[in-house]
C-alpha cells in the first residue's frame, strides 16, 4: 500500500508541475501580448502568493479595489503562475504583474511607487514581502468569521490591519497579547457587502430560495468546520423533495482537498441537483460555483452554511440563517460572538430543514436581534459607507506615508540579496 500511494503522490507531483509550466508560459504570452506596465505608476499592491484553488479570496475584492484605483493605481502582485492565469482571465481583475521569484518581485518594486500593500490572506510567501519598508503593509483578509484564524498572532507581522468593526476588535483583544488595537486596527466595515454582484440564473417564483454554502472538511480538528459529509446530503436532498423550495448549493471551491470522503459527498450533491432539475426543469435548483458572490446572499430567503467567512456574508445582508454546527467536538468555536446567538442546525436536524427554515424565517424576534449583531459586526452597512470608510483608511495611509518621506532623499532600502525560497507554483496557506 505503502508503494502504491507513494507512487500516487508522485505522479501527482508530476501532473502539478506539467500543469504549473503551462500555465507559466500562458501568462506570459499573455502579458506580452498586454502593454507594459508603465514605470512609477503604481501606489497600491496586492500581495497574492496563492494559485487559482484560492482567487475567491482575492476575487472578492475585485469592485472595492477598482474604487480605490480611480485615485490611486492598483496592481495585484502574483507569485503563482495558476493564479496570474485566473487573473488574467477574469474580466474585472486589477492590472497584474507576475512575479515568480523574489529577484522578479524586487526589480518590479523598483521600478513602481508602491506605497500601501494590501495582503488578503496569510500565506508563508507574505513573509518575503515584508522585506521591504518605506511602504505600509496591510491586511485586509478575504472575509469576516469567528474562526481561529481571525485571531492568530500574525495579526503582528503587518503595520496595519483593516477589521470589520466591534466584534473583530473585541476578538482580537481576547487573544493578542501588547497590540495596539487603537492604532493598528482600523475598522471598515465590509466593502464586498456594497459590490454584490450577478444576474440571476433562474426566474423568481413562489418557491422558498435556500441558500446551502458550506466550507471545506478543514485541515485540522480544530478546523473541521465542514458539514457536506455530516448535513449536506440529507440537507439537499429534503429541499430537493419540495415543490416549495429551491436549493442554491456553493460549496466551498477546496471541497475534497484534505479528505476524500467530503469530496464523493460532494459530487453526490451536485449529482442529485441536476438529476433534480432534470425531473422538474421549473424547480430551477442551482449548483454555484461562478466567481460572483452576491446574487446568492441577497437571493435567498434562508441561508445554511458553515462556521466560515459566509457565516458573515450573509449576515452583513441582514437576512436569516442557519448554521450548521460541526459534528467534530474538536472544532473550535468562538462563543463570544455571533456564535453565542445563533441558530444552529445540527446533523440530526438536516432532514427536517424544510421546517426549520419556515421557523427562522417567522421568527420576528430573532429578525431584531439579527440585525443588533449585523451593526455590531459591521457598523454602519448603509450601501457605500463601507467602501468609503476603506478608501479614508487608506487615505490617511498615504497621508501618512507622505510625512514620512518628506525631506527623505536616500532611496537605497538596503535590500541584501536572499535565496529565492518557496518559489513553487503553490503555497499552503495557514488557516484558511
Amino acid at each position: 500500500m505503502g508503494i502504491v500511494s507513494d507512487g500516487k503522490k508522485a505522479l501527482s507531483l508530476v501532473g502539478q508541475a506539467v500543469s504549473s509550466r503551462a500555465a507559466v508560459i500562458d501568462v506570459r504570452r499573455t502579458l506580452a501580448s498586454r502593454p507594459a506596465h508603465p514605470q512609477s505608476h503604481y501606489r497600491v499592491a496586492v500581495y497574492f502568493a496563492d494559485g487559482a484553488v484560492n482567487m475567491y479570496q482575492i476575487r472578492q475584492w475585485y469592485k472595492p479595489l477598482a474604487d480605490l484605483a480611480a485615485k490611486w493605481p492598483v496592481v495585484v502582485l502574483s507569485r503563482s503562475a495558476t493564479g496570474a492565469q485566473a487573473m488574467l482571465a477574469d474580466a474585472g481583475a486589477p492590472p497584474v504583474a507576475f512575479v515568480p521569484t523574489v529577484r522578479d518581485l524586487e526589480k518590479f518594486i523598483s521600478e513602481q511607487d508602491i506605497r500601501v500593500v494590501l495582503y488578503v490572506n496569510q500565506n508563508t510567501r507574505n513573509f518575503q514581502m515584508f522585506r521591504y519598508g518605506r511602504r505600509w503593509h496591510v491586511f485586509i483578509n478575504h472575509g469576516e468569521s469567528d474562526k481561529m484564524y481571525m485571531t492568530t498572532n500574525q495579526y503582528k507581522a503587518y503595520d496595519y490591519s483593516f477589521i470589520a468593526g466591534d466584534a473583530a476588535r473585541e476578538r482580537l483583544t481576547r487573544v493578542l497579547w501588547d497590540y495596539d488595537f487603537d492604532k493598528r486596527a482600523i475598522a471598515i466595515g465590509r466593502p464586498q457587502a456594497d459590490h454584490y454582484s450577478g444576474a440571476l440564473p433562474y426566474a423568481p417564483d413562489a418557491r422558498t430560495v435556500v441558500l446551502y454554502a458550506p466550507t471545506w472538511e478543514g485541515d485540522r480538528p480544530s478546523a473541521h468546520y465542514g458539514s457536506i459529509a455530516t448535513h449536506g446530503e440529507v440537507l439537499v436532498g429534503a429541499l430537493l423533495a419540495s415543490s416549495n423550495h429551491r436549493v442554491i448549493y456553493r460549496p466551498h471551491p477546496r471541497s475534497g482537498v484534505a479528505n476524500a470522503a467530503y469530496g464523493a459527498a460532494n459530487a453526490r450533491i451536485i449529482a442529485a441537483i441536476a438529476a433534480a432539475n432534470v425531473a422538474d426543469p421549473s424547480a430551477q435548483h442551482v449548483f454555484d460555483q461562478g466567481p460572483e458572490l452576491g446574487w446568492q446572499l441577497a437571493a435567498a430567503d434562508v441561508a445554511v452554511v458553515d462556521i466560515s467567512a459566509m457565516v458573515y456574508d450573509r449576515l452583513a445582508a441582514d437576512k436569516p440563517l442557519l448554521i450548521a454546527r460541526p459534528a467534530d467536538p474538536a472544532a473550535a468555536i468562538d462563543t463570544h460572538g455571533y456564535l453565542s446567538a445563533c441558530e444552529w442546525l445540527d446533523a440530526e436536524d438536516a432532514a427536517d430543514i424544510v421546517s426549520q427554515a419556515s421557523r427562522v424565517m417567522a421568527d420576528d424576534e430573532a429578525r431584531a436581534k439579527l440585525h443588533q449583531w449585523v451593526a455590531h459586526y459591521f457598523g454602519d452597512t448603509s450601501p457605500g459607507a463601507a467602501t468609503q470608510r476603506f478608501g479614508d483608511a487608506v487615505a490617511e495611509l498615504m497621508l501618512q506615508w507622505e510625512r514620512w518621506h518628506a525631506g527623505d532623499a536616500d532611496d537605497d532600502e538596503g535590500i541584501d540579496d536572499v535565496e529565492d525560497e518557496g518559489a513553487g507554483d503553490d503555497e499552503v496557506v495557514l488557516g484558511a
